[in-house]
């Protein structure tokens, strides 16, 4: 059974830092894509960044491009979410998720490519 845990989320301040960790058991990710997702209260599920299996190709929302990093430790199978100058309106629960074999090699911004998702951790971003 695949599991994703998330954490590092939390209360901050506009302009301030977190780093979000998204833990996976069950699976090894080093051969699939990853990917952060987060929702809003009375919003969508949106894709924030993902990083394929293969050659950890990125691939950014453009609402985060140049704020956010995703990246990936293999040897620990976490992935990371770097998110910096933080805006109110990045507040959401932030979802980790896992892709599917045929999506391995690409960093899919598609929900419908990620078949395990995470509990999700609260990022609240006060103005």
């Amino acid at each position: 059974q695949v599991q994703l845990v998330e954490s590092g989320g939390g209360l901050v301040q506009a302009g301030d830092s977190l780093r979000l960790s998204c833990a996976a058991s069950g699976r090894t990710i080093s051969g699939y894509g990853m990917a952060w997702f987060r929702q809003a209260p009375g919003k969508e599920r949106e894709f924030v960044g993902a990083i394929s299996g293969t050659l950890s190709r990125v691939n950014y929302a453009d609402s985060v491009k140049g704020r956010f990093t995703i990246s990936r430790d293999n040897a620990k199978n976490t992935v990371y979410l770097q998110m910096n100058n933080l805006r109110p309106e990045d507040t959401a629960v932030y979802y980790c998720a896992t892709s599917g074999p045929r999506y391995s090699s690409i960093p899919a911004r598609g929900s419908a490519a990620y078949d395990y998702w995470g509990q999700g951790t609260q990022v609240t971003v006060s103005s």
